[in-house]
């Protein structure tokens, strides 16, 4: 008999589990605290059950939990790159950046990604699944319990796209601001996606309070098409739209993630095209130089570039900052540490 995903199970479903079973619902509460508030990685961990019932547990469920293998820690500003290994092998990443208001962890959705979106290391290697809910949640817990810091803000925007994942997703954001667990707020949750169109129209209906990213990155369909496949499916003029809804279904501001490459899109005329395409939505870019990879001969732009292009979005009255750069002396680009251990493994199978 397959094992069941226990840690993907929400609160009430993990109660009527336990039922099921046979054990009063007090035991579920047990069971489900163990999980997502002490972070426990394993059953036998649960010490306030008998060993029987830890048994049958292991017998009958998964405990998800994330095995790290790897753990870079930024000597410029601490910001630490976790890679974590999944119980049939495979391996993400998972970053903990420190600020002032609080950790913030951004965490993988997939391992891999299928959107090619040009710049990113990520997608080099395609997809090769999804992630379970209990798989995103965990990165969370270790790091949480490794560290024995508190995570106040999450991103999802790390490996993969989280609307590609969308039911885990769902089921992720309702189980990681359940009262019963971290209780994280969903104001302090960020999910960010390249344009999956009819899912962003979808994640507008749920209502929730978090705030939605999109991967911009170009101020015309043309230039957009050149860094993101996506953008063949959907138009710039489409994901647009899906964001004025979002905000109009939420009343939560849009980030527009807007990466700039040197020569590509930092131009005085991506600028103006940028304010004429964002100048009516409520909304807010992020200006992200980008990382570069070895794969791609794509270069940061300027200094000077980058701060003339902020502010002129300024002059046209649009909220804007420059992402601040944390991790780049630890392959701080997002794939780049999972793709780096790749490659040494297959150089040691070679």
């Amino acid at each position: 008999m397959e094992k069941k995903d226990l840690k993907s199970m929400m609160y009430d479903e993990v109660l009527e589990e336990m039922a099921q079973i046979g054990l009063p619902s007090f035991r579920g509460k047990q069971i489900y605290s163990w999980l997502h508030e002490k972070l426990v990685p394993e059953f036998e961990q649960m010490s306030n059950l008998s060993k029987k019932l830890r048994e049958q547990l292991e017998d009958t469920y998964i405990c998800e939990s994330l095995k790290p293998i790897e753990v870079l820690t930024s000597e410029i500003d601490g910001t630490q790159k976790y890679l974590f290994q999944l119980s049939d092998g495979n391996v993400i990443e998972s970053v903990l950046m420190r600020y002032k208001h609080g950790n913030s962890v951004c965490i993988s959705s997939q391992v891999g990604c299928r959107m090619g979106c040009r710049f990113c290391a990520s997608t080099i290697g395609g997809l090769t699944r999804n992630l379970r809910a209990s798989e995103m949640l965990d990165q969370i817990y270790r790091i949480q319990a490794m560290t024995g810091e508190r995570v106040s803000n999450v991103v999802v925007m790390g490996t993969g796209e989280p609307m590609d994942n969308y039911d885990n997703l769902l089921r992720f954001i309702h189980m990681l601001t359940d009262e019963h667990g971290l209780n994280i707020s969903q104001r302090n949750i960020t999910v960010s996606t390249c344009g999956i169109v009819p899912r962003m129209y979808e994640l507008a209906e749920e209502k929730l309070q978090i705030t939605l990213a999109l991967s911009l990155h170009g101020s015309n369909q043309e230039k957009r098409k050149s860094l993101m496949p996506i953008a063949n499916k959907y138009s710039i003029t489409e994901v647009i739209q899906a964001c004025r809804n979002y905000f109009e279904k939420t009343g939560r501001r849009i980030t527009f993630e807007y990466s700039l490459v040197g020569g590509v899109n930092d131009t005085e005329e991506d600028v103006r095209e940028l304010c004429s395409l964002v100048k009516d939505v409520n909304c807010h870019i992020n200006l992200i130089p980008v990382n570069p990879i070895k794969e791609r001969d794509f270069k940061q732009s300027d200094k000077k570039v980058i701060l003339n292009f902020k502010n002129k979005l300024e002059k046209c009255g649009i909220n804007v900052t420059i992402r601040r750069e944390m991790g780049r002396d630890i392959n701080g680009a997002c794939g780049q540490l999972r793709k780096s251990y790749m490659d040494r493994a297959k150089g040691e199978e070679a």
